[in-house]
This record gives structure tokens, sequence and C-alpha cells, in this order.
């Protein structure tokens, strides 16, 4: 296998969530900041660069980052406000690339191959940065290279606010350099255990034999093998706006019984928010669709805050079905959908004490994965802060 000819940028917003914050606050501007919740059993969602100097992180206890640095400026956050600020983002993007993948709420991958003979490609991304940042007064970095790890390393080590490109000749004296931990995919376990072994930079991982890092970790240690030497061949996917999960019931009977029809979107929104958490996606968009016993059909969206928790989709859903259901006449099927996905994880303490909630989820899931989907069931949903 060898390194390929492909043109991939990754464009990765710098500290999104505080950048959003020092937007609409710019006294804000060079503190530490930190995102996420502010008791002590809260958990860091992102800070500053200034922040990131005294060992904060994201997904950090938030007691242990007020320890680290004590003079941080706190700020709770808003969901809404990001997710706005992210559509903003691809909107741009979408209108001016040929192929774009959107990777999370802050990260895109913009396929450029072939582009090159009609204008160069860095120049293109170098403008295309520079529209972002004039446009949405956002700080956005990007890397360039062959394919999609080495332009996501190439990214991260000109953060904040830069731009970098690693041409095809240039990747191997770009990587070897690198910590092993630069290399996309490589956990925390797979670190020490290769740290333990004096395999600490990427140069020395490249002096590996395949076969041995296949005894080692499997079919990830060739994948590590090969990002290594510079080798991606994972293809950009495409972002389609309407990408979407859902389903439908029709009754067996019409009815106008308004709280088993509740009952049932309940049970459809458990069933949808588990899919996403396994694959682990968020949605930005819900849609709730009814048919009526004369076969008239009538959907409503809403869009909000990226999410993949039961109760914020319940509630949304049984809001737009009181919106939706304003004729006295019989029903025959109710559906849900969820679009707009991305991948990512929720952030919780983001914006309200919810971590006991999200606990339980996770332990609900644990029991459905061992079990089945259905082995558990909430039976009622408290819009509850908790």
């Amino acid at each position: 296998m060898v390194i390929g000819d492909r043109n991939i940028i990754h464009m990765d917003q710098d500290a999104f969530f505080v950048a959003v914050e020092i937007r609409k606050n710019p006294k804000l501007k060079g503190a530490p900041v930190i995102i996420g919740g502010t008791s002590d059993r809260g958990v860091v969602a992102s800070c500053s660069f200034e922040a990131r100097k005294y060992g904060v992180h994201s997904a950090m206890p938030s007691r242990m980052a007020r320890q680290l640095c004590p003079h941080a400026i706190f700020v709770r956050g808003n969901m809404d406000e990001y997710s706005k600020a992210s559509h903003e983002i691809t909107d741009i993007l979408i209108e001016r690339v040929p192929l774009l993948e959107k990777a999370s709420i802050d990260e895109h991958y913009i396929d450029m191959t072939g582009m090159e003979r009609f204008f160069g490609c860095m120049k293109f991304a170098r403008e295309l940065r520079e529209k972002i940042i004039k446009e949405t007064h956002l700080p956005i970095s990007f890397g360039l290279s062959v394919n999609k790890s080495v332009s996501k390393m190439a990214t991260n080590e000109c953060k904040p606010n830069g731009e970098k490109q690693v041409e095809k000749e240039a990747v191997r004296p770009f990587l070897n350099p690198l910590s092993i931990k630069k290399i996309p995919g490589l956990g925390d376990s797979t670190f020490i255990k290769l740290s333990e072994m004096g395999i600490r930079y990427i140069g020395k991982l490249t002096e590996i034999p395949q076969e041995m890092m296949f005894k080692m970790l499997g079919k990830n240690g060739i994948s590590l093998w090969q990002k290594a030497h510079g080798i991606d061949n994972a293809p950009i996917v495409p972002y389609r706006e309407q990408k979407s999960i859902g389903t439908q019931s029709t009754f067996d009977a019409d009815t106008m019984d308004i709280a088993s029809i509740k009952d049932l979107l309940l049970a459809m929104v458990n069933h949808l928010a588990f899919e996403l958490r396994q694959k682990k996606k968020l949605t930005a968009c819900i849609t709730v669709t009814i048919r009526y016993s004369n076969f008239e059909t009538v959907s409503k969206q809403a869009k909000i805050p990226y999410t993949s928790l039961d109760d914020v989709l319940v509630n949304k859903a049984h809001e737009l079905f009181d919106i939706l259901y304003d004729r006295r006449m019989l029903l025959r099927l109710v559906g849900v959908k969820f679009s707009h996905l991305v991948g990512g994880f929720e952030q919780i303490e983001l914006y309200s004490n919810r971590e006991k909630l999200y606990n339980l989820y996770q332990q609900m899931d644990k029991i459905r994965n061992r079990y089945g989907v259905d082995a558990i069931k909430v039976a009622q949903i408290m819009d509850t802060d908790y």
C-alpha cells in the first residue's frame, strides 16, 4: 500500500463553544474560559487555549479543572447557540465545495481531488477559511493533505487559527517526529501499551512489522500502522441535510385516545434515541407526523440543540403533536423522525445538571444491549432539571 494522491481539506473550529461565547461577549477574549457544569460533579465540555495551558481539557471533572486553573471563568453554555453557529458554517461550506463531510458539530472534511487543475487547493482552502471567519466571526484552522488522517493531524499541529499543507512527499517527514497520541483513533489504553514498549513516536511505530501490530492489537493495529505510514483510504462521506432515522405506526383501529398515542410516541422516541446513542450520533431536528382517518397527513418539525437524550426528544415530540392535532377527528397513524444527524456525544452538564439522568440512560442502554431493546422501558418522562 502507498500514500494516495487525493486532496483532502480538514477544517476544525478552534475551541468552538468558547469562540461562540466570545463572539457574544468579547470581554472573554484572552481569558481562561471553561464551558461546562459549574458544580463539583460537572464536566468540562470545552475550554479556551488559555485554560489548556494549565492542563485543563474536555471531559475533565469541573472540580479538577477549578483546581488546575482557579482563576478560570466558568460558563454554563448554550447548546442551542452552538448548534446555530454550526449550521452557519456548514451552510457556507456546502454552497462552495464539491464534496463535504460533516464529521461533528465543529469539524468538516472536504474532498478537492481533481479540482487542482482549475485552481490551487491551498489557495481555495485559504480563501474559504477567510470567508468563514469574516462572515461568522469565529476562528477556524485547516489542514490540507493526501487523506483524512494526515489532514486532521496537520490541522491539530497548526491550531489555533492556523493553516498547514502537507504534500505527498512531505507526509512521512511530517508524521515521524509526532507523538503516537496524535494518530486519530489511538485511545488511551493503546497509547499506554505502546509507550510501555518504548514506542512513543510515529517514526518508531513505523519500524514495527505490520504482522506484529496485528498480533498485538488486531485490525486496529493494522489501521494504526497504516496511518503511521500516511496511508488512509477512508472516503469522504457526503453530507446530506436530510439524513435521518424514523419510525411510524398505523393503528389497528382509528382512535382519539390521546394518552395512548402519546405513550406510543414516547416508546418510539425511546427506541430511536437508543439507536442514536448506539451509532454515536446526535440529532438537531425532530419531525412528528399524524394521519387523520380521512387520510389527510400533516407533519411538523423543529430544530433543536444537538442531542440524543430521551427526555429532551420526548418532550419536543409531545409538544409538536399538541400543535399538529388541532381537529377533533380520529387518527390512523403517528410517526416520528430525527434528522440533521452528526457524529458526536452528548455534552453533559453543559446547560443543566443532568448527569443523574444521563447515567440512568447509560444503565438502561447496557440492559438493552444485553437483553434486547424492549427489555426495559421508560414509564414516564419527567420534565425536570436534575
